[in-house]
Formats: C-alpha cells, structure tokens, sequence
C-alpha cells in the first residue's frame, strides 16, 4: 500500500479547493518564471492600469496577445470592450509594478497611445484593440489585436518564488534568427 506524500491531498469537494491546495498549487506556479506587464486602458471615468504576469502571445496574424485579468481587481468589469496596452517593463521598474499593483508610489509618466494609453519608458508595449474575452473561472482572458507596438533595449523585469528578478537582455531577443 502507498503511503501519502506531504504534497498529496484528498481530492476536492466539487466546485471547492481545500486552502493547503490552493497554497500548493500557487506556490507550485510561482516556480515559473514570468515577465511583468502593466494593462493600461481608459475605463468609463478613469485611466487604469493592472499589473500583471499572465501575459501571452497568441497568433502572428493576425497579431493576436492574451492577458489573463483576476475577476476580483477592481478594475476588471470596465476592460470589456475596451481597448488595452501591454506594458512589459524594464528591471528598473519594480516601483511601476507596484504602484498598479496596489501600492501606490509616485504618479506614473503616460503616453497617449494610438489605441489606448500606455507607460513611458517601457521595455515593449503592445497597444490592442478588443478580439475576445472568455472565461477563465476565477479571471477573464483577454484577447486583444496587436495595432501598434514596440521595444527597447534593456533587462526585462521577471518574477518567480514570489520575488521580482531580472532577465538581462543578453538573454531576450531573437530577432536576429528569423
């Protein structure tokens, strides 16, 4: 007869997770290592940004990027519909990152986008316009086409372990093989 590991538990109660698992289970995500991006968006009475590491590519063509958005932030209702900007940002903007992530440091430099506002001085930024939305049980992911974008040079801001950590540039990029 097999024992239980400590990482083992009873299988959940339908439509409920025990909290060790949950805890697990993020913990276990925070393993892999992300980019950090900021959506930025014009809601119905004021600019947002969200902070994020849910962030993916999805087609070359069309130009198609995902960010996945918790249901709980606050502004989550008023992204629907909305056109979006993925902010990736440099290793220098932990602050940023923290600022839309709920700690409020000092006000933020914007851009006025083509499609949608975005930061000064980041990495790279995907300005979109809205393609899909679908649920994602506990977010919403967020389909948006790429409209404009760009880059700079410079280490990318990462998170894994629940710490910030920095990719050096000699590491991003491929441009040069294709």
């Amino acid at each position: 007869m097999m024992s239980k590991s400590r990482n083992q538990s009873e299988p959940p109660v339908a439509g409920r997770t025990p909290a060790p698992r949950n805890h697990h289970f993020r913990g276990s995500l925070g393993r892999f290592a992300t980019g950090v991006a900021i959506v930025t968006f014009d809601g119905a009475t004021k600019r947002h940004g969200i902070t994020v590491n849910s962030f993916t590519s999805v087609s070359m063509e069309p130009p198609l990027v995902l960010v996945s958005i918790a249901r709980s932030t606050k502004a989550h209702d008023e992204l629907a519909g909305r056109p979006f900007t993925v902010n990736i940002l440099g290793a220098e903007q932990r602050e940023l990152a923290m600022h839309f992530a709920g700690r409020p440091g000092p006000d933020p430099v914007w851009v006025e986008g083509r499609t949608a506002p975005r930061l000064s001085g980041v990495l790279a930024y995907f300005e979109c316009t809205p393609w899909a939305a679908y649920d994602g049980g506990d977010h919403t992911l967020y389909v948006g086409e790429v409209a404009d974008f760009d880059y700079r040079n410079g280490d990318a801001l990462a998170f894994a372990n629940s710490s910030f950590t920095t990719i050096p540039e000699s590491q991003l990029g491929m441009e040069e093989l294709l």
